[in-house]
C-alpha cells in the first residue's frame, strides 16, 4: 500500500494522506458480499481499502478504482483458501 501511495503524483498523495488521517470520515463506503467487514475510501480515482481493528483503523490495500475490487476479492479468496 505504501509503494502505491508513494507512486501517486504529489497533489494526489497529499489528498490521500489527508483523507486517510481523517478516517472514518470522508467518502467512505461499507463493502459487501466477499468483502464484508471492509470499507473503501475514495480519493479521486483511487480507492483505499481499510478495516477497523483493535486500537484503530488499518488501511491495507490501494489501487485505481478500475481494478481494486477484482484484485482484492481474488487475493482474499487465495489467502482464505490456505
Amino acid at each position: 500500500m505504501r509503494n502505491y501511495q508513494r507512486a501517486l503524483p504529489p497533489e494526489t498523495r497529499r489528498a490521500a494522506k489527508a483523507a486517510i488521517f481523517g478516517l472514518p470520515r470522508g467518502d467512505v463506503k461499507s463493502l459487501t458480499e466477499d468483502l464484508d467487514g471492509l470499507y473503501r475510501l475514495r480519493v479521486g480515482r483511487h480507492r483505499f481499502i481499510w478495516r477497523y481493528q483493535a486500537g484503530g483503523i488499518r488501511v491495507f490495500y490501494a489501487a485505481p478504482r478500475k481494478t481494486v475490487y477484482e484484485y482484492l476479492a481474488a487475493h482474499l479468496r487465495e489467502v482464505l483458501s490456505d
